[in-house]
């Protein structure tokens, strides 16, 4: 059962979370469905920071034992930290993907972006759609 989805973060459709850090940044990841639906995680290719992206554009794979799947950026910016631990302990993802599971963090070209992503309840809803 997939954990409640925190009030304090923004969500994707494709399943991302984004938390406004309040000072131009976001740290993201994948949310806890995302996860659970992936199973276990085996593997992460994270961006390199620097990296540029735009919003909904592929940031990171994360390769699970049953599928490979993009994780896209919620919001424009660049990166400016990406969660190494990741490289040696994937499974991180599984076991906290709203905490230490976490998977970069992004200078926000536009915080105005984040207004295009839902907020918990409405990504719950939204799951609740998906599911049925």
């Amino acid at each position: 059962m997939a954990k409640e989805n925190p009030a304090d973060r923004k969500y994707s459709k494709e399943h991302e979370w984004a938390k406004d850090n309040g000072d131009g940044t976001v740290t993201m990841g994948i949310t806890d469905y995302a996860q659970e639906m992936l199973t276990d995680i085996v593997y992460v290719e994270l961006p390199a920071p620097g990296k540029k992206v735009r919003q909904m554009e592929t940031l990171a794979v994360v390769e699970s034992v049953k599928s490979v799947s993009d994780v896209y950026s919620p919001v424009s910016g660049e990166v400016t930290e990406v969660n190494q631990i990741l490289e040696n302990q994937p499974e991180l993802i599984n076991q906290d993907a709203f905490g230490k599971g976490w998977i970069a963090k992004i200078r926000m070209d536009n915080p105005a972006e984040m207004n295009n992503l839902m907020d918990a309840a409405g990504y719950t809803a939204f799951l609740k759609e998906v599911e049925h």
